[in-house]
């Protein structure tokens, strides 16, 4: 008797993975909507909507979902990315007219520095 249920359990097991088992959840979850909530209408409306984005997209609405989730997720990550470079760029260029006008302050010192030298110079000279 055990061995002839265990038989029973096994090929019913095996038909609901050898036949693709995806199907059949999209048929469970509105049989568990009934079962806990007892309202017929709100499972009839899940299983019609799951149903309609499958055969408008060709997946089921949680993989819809999460994709559409993780391109909004890419879209902000790279407007990020955008934002950052930008502020960086820009503190790179104040930094390198900084410097640049470090440097010209410095030259402009030395210039001057040596021209008085050399105008000190041609005046002991005379």
């Amino acid at each position: 008797m055990n061995f002839r249920l265990f038989k029973i359990f096994t090929i019913l097991v095996s038909f609901l993975f050898l036949t693709g088992f995806t199907p059949i959840f999209s048929i469970i979850a509105p049989s568990v909507t009934v079962l806990t909530s007892g309202n017929i209408y709100k499972a009839t409306a899940q299983f019609i909507i799951d149903q309609s984005i499958k055969k408008k997209t060709g997946k089921n609405s949680l993989t819809l979902v999460k994709e559409e989730l993780d391109k909004k997720k890419n879209k902000n990550k790279n407007e990020f990315n955008k934002e950052l470079r930008n502020l960086v760029e820009k503190r790179i260029k104040m930094t390198r007219k900084k410097l640049d006008e470090q440097e010209l302050r410095k030259l402009v010192k030395k210039r001057i520095h040596i021209t008085r030298s050399i105008i000190n110079l041609n005046n002991t000279t005379q």
